[in-house]
Parts: structure tokens; C-alpha cells; sequence
């Protein structure tokens, strides 16, 4: 299964528009900022699954700020990351991934791409901003892989 992460899209669609054409991925899951952006998206590809969550500048919604799914056995933790204050350090985040079980934690508030698996084995993934780059993650039997991509 692959997987396309954005963040902070912030009325710039053209580079998940790239990336979804490009890679044709099996999922879309957009993290905040703007979550209209992503409601959009939905009606461009109506049949692409597209998981969302707020940010901080999506003002009021009744769509949950934190989400725990789980795909291909996997649970995956993510919301946009202000309520974590992963401006100042991803601790908090950290922390509640590996409170809730999560395999693969998700956000991105910062605009700054991060990939990395940390010592036991949670991937911490924030895509950056989707007009400069995206996360791709790929979910096979038995092998979890996140990467970054930047956009030309």
C-alpha cells in the first residue's frame, strides 16, 4: 500500500495534484493547514481515500484534531502538531505515539521535512509543506518504509 503524506498546503494544491498523478498512491493523508485543500482534493480523485486532520489555521471544524488509524496492520498516529508544540521539540508527539501503540507518527506545522526511524522502531514523519515536498510511506508485508520527496 502506498500512502502520500501532505501538510500545510495553505491554498497550494498544485504540488499534491504533481505528486498524486505521479505516484498513484493508494491513499491520501493531508495533515492541516488548509483542510479545505484537501476536501478539494477529494473531489478531484472521488475515489481516492483521503484522511484529514486540522491545523491551526483551519479555525473551527468538527473533524478531530487527533486521529489513530490503522492501515495494512499499521497504526498510525497524526494531527497537524501545534497541539504537541513540535515547534519547540517533538517530545510531546513522540510521547503520545508511543502511549497509543502507533507504529508510524504523522505531523507537520513546522514547514520542516523530517523522516526517521527512531531506536524502537516508530517512524516520526512531518512532509513539510506540500507546495516544496511530500511523504510517501509503504506499507508491504512485513516492511514499513517512510521517504521525502521534494518537489521541482
Amino acid at each position: 500500500m502506498k500512502i502520500l503524506v501532505f501538510s500545510d498546503s495553505h491554498r497550494s494544491q498544485s504540488g499534491m495534484v504533481q505528486a498524486i498523478d505521479e505516484q498513484q498512491p493508494d491513499q491520501v493523508i493531508h495533515l492541516g493547514d488548509l483542510i479545505s485543500d484537501a476536501e478539494e482534493l477529494s473531489y478531484f480523485y472521488p475515489k481516492l481515500p483521503i484522511c484529514m486532520v486540522p491545523g491551526n489555521c483551519d479555525g473551527w471544524t468538527t473533524v478531530p484534531s487527533v486521529k489513530q488509524i490503522t492501515l495494512q496492520g499499521r497504526s498510525i498516529l497524526l494531527s497537524h502538531g501545534h497541539l504537541w508544540g513540535v515547534k519547540s521539540g517533538y517530545e510531546a508527539a513522540i510521547a503520545q505515539a508511543r502511549s497509543a501503540g502507533a507504529d508510524i507518527l504523522l505531523f507537520g506545522h513546522t514547514h520542516q521535512p523530517l523522516c526517521q526511524q527512531l531506536e524502537d522502531g516508530l517512524w516520526v514523519l512531518n512532509p513539510g509543506p506540500s507546495r516544496s515536498s511530500y511523504g510517501t510511506i509503504l506499507l508491504e508485508e512485513g516492511l514499513t518504509c517512510c521517504t521525502l520527496t521534494r518537489l521541482v
